[in-house]
């Protein structure tokens, strides 16, 4: 496979992760996966998926973006932030409430109006490229963007409690 068919294969899900973890989109972190992807290409052991492994390597460069003190003293970070990016051992009472939290967010995707609900099943869940959407819904890109921003909008407002 060539370099940058693995790159456009797993670019939307290097970005989810980066998104989720900084919350912000960041070009920089994403070029950094892709570096370090090929300077430890040989190091790959085809033991799981190669998707899992570009997605560890997106987690660990977004939680030390972070960490540095570069963002520390760019924004209003503070201790609480930094304990929920670490990795916990799941206990009884974090799994009941991370089980809640789905539910919640599963309930919310599910009020979605249908066009809406169908675009962030595609885009975020299964993780396909805008494109890719487009031509399986044969519907225009903008209108993809389009759907997609209403969707996150409708369900940021119905999850606000758990944001």
């Amino acid at each position: 496979m060539k370099f940058s068919e693995l790159i456009e294969q797993n670019k939307q899900n290097v970005r989810n992760i980066i998104k989720k973890i900084t919350n912000e989109q960041n070009e920089d972190i994403e070029q950094e996966v892709y570096i370090k992807v090929w300077q430890n290409r040989d190091k790959y052991e085809e033991k799981g998926k190669l998707k899992g492994w570009i997605g560890t390597i997106a987690k660990n460069l977004a939680k030390d973006y972070l960490k540095s003190s570069y963002v520390k003293n760019r924004t209003d970070l503070d201790e609480e932030k930094l304990n929920e990016i670490k990795d916990k051992k799941t206990t009884p009472e974090l799994k009941l409430v991370q089980n809640e939290r789905q539910k919640t967010i599963i309930q919310a995707i599910n009020n979605l109006k249908p066009k809406l609900k169908e675009i962030i099943l595609l885009c975020e869940i299964e993780g396909n490229t805008y494109e890719t959407v487009s031509k399986k819904l044969k519907i225009p890109l903008g209108t993809v963007k389009s759907r997609l921003y209403n969707a996150k909008k409708e369900l940021a407002q119905s999850l606000k409690d758990l944001l």
